[in-house]
């Protein structure tokens, strides 16, 4: 009986949610993203990787109560003690605890994460959308640019970077966003070729839209599905490039609970110490799968050409 009462009182609005007639804009959109929302539900891997994503979130936001000691303090009376209940994965070298040090490194990959996403996502966007539309000689120019970022590994370029003007969190966050906004370009520019030539964006000129309003109200918007899905998919290598840089001592500095950081530290340690470095490398490769599940679920809501 309370099953269907809950259905009567929750079928008014998922009505509203579903209607094929929506009486407004603001209906309209929120039936999509309802509808976006239970077909990528009904995927176990992409729920799984928003788990682990939205993990990632509030255990960085909730760090200093998650683990309240200090992921810096040095303890050598405690150094080298295997997992156990005073510490769930025991500790480094430094006596440092391993699980206070992965939570709070949490924190430095949600901010590679979430800058490099705020840096390439526009100026990939920019730069493809702006070719794209214009066409001519100021694609090729733009499209040469971004062919030579192309041309090096993205590893090679970070590293040569990073090495040129000096390690930091800073500097790796600049030189991944260096090595990523050129795939974003390229997929812009291809969804602007395909679009630029579409009856709403002819009326919009004969309506005498200016470009840069053709190219925001109108070309920007339809980019930005396969964009998200990009950058999504990107966020699993930003994280590895991040951890290679922490790795080789050019990312984030010690004592900071970098993750390459910490998996560095722990290789001299890894056949009589596991826990060093396993810990680190695990939490790497949990976050990265997350982000590639969520991805390959969004590339299914929002991409047309691979909905099931």
């Amino acid at each position: 009986m309370s099953a269907g009462v809950a259905t009567k009182l929750q079928s008014p609005w998922r009505q509203w949610l579903v209607s094929d007639s929506p009486h407004s804009a603001t209906q309209a959109k929120m039936g999509r993203i309802y509808r976006g929302w239970c077909s990528f539900r009904r995927s176990a891997t992409a729920v799984f990787g928003f788990t682990v994503i939205a993990g990632l979130v509030l255990m960085a936001v909730l760090a200093p109560w998650l683990a309240p000691g200090s992921p810096t303090e040095v303890m050598l009376d405690q150094r080298l003690l295997p997992p156990g209940g005073a510490h769930w994965f025991g500790t480094d070298e430094l006596g440092r605890d391993i699980y206070t040090r992965i939570v709070h490194g949490s924190r430095i990959t949600l901010y590679t994460v979430s800058l490099v996403a705020a840096i390439v996502a526009p100026i990939g966007l920019l730069v493809g959308t702006t070719a794209g539309y214009f066409g001519g000689w100021l694609d090729r120019v733009l499209m040469r640019l971004t062919d030579i970022f192309l041309s090096f590994p993205r590893l090679v370029l970070a590293l040569a970077f990073v090495a040129s003007v000096g390690p930091g969190i800073g500097n790796a966050v600049i030189a991944i966003a260096i090595t990523s906004w050129p795939a974003i370009a390229r997929l812009a520019r291809a969804e602007t070729l395909t679009i630029r030539k579409s009856e709403y964006i002819l009326a919009a000129r004969q309506q005498g839209a200016s470009a840069a309003r053709i190219l925001w109200r109108y070309v920007t918007p339809m980019c930005i599905s396969s964009v998200i899905i990009r950058v999504t998919l990107d966020m699993a290598h930003v994280i590895l490039v991040a951890a290679g840089l922490g790795f080789l001592g050019l990312g984030a500095q010690p004592p900071s609970p970098e993750w390459g950081a910490m998996l560095s530290t722990g290789r001299e340690y890894v056949f009589d110490y596991w826990w060093i470095a396993t810990f680190p490398g695990l939490a790497i490769l949990v976050v990265s799968l997350g982000f590639n599940l969520v991805g390959d679920g969004l590339r299914d809501v929002l991409d047309p050409r691979h909905a099931g």
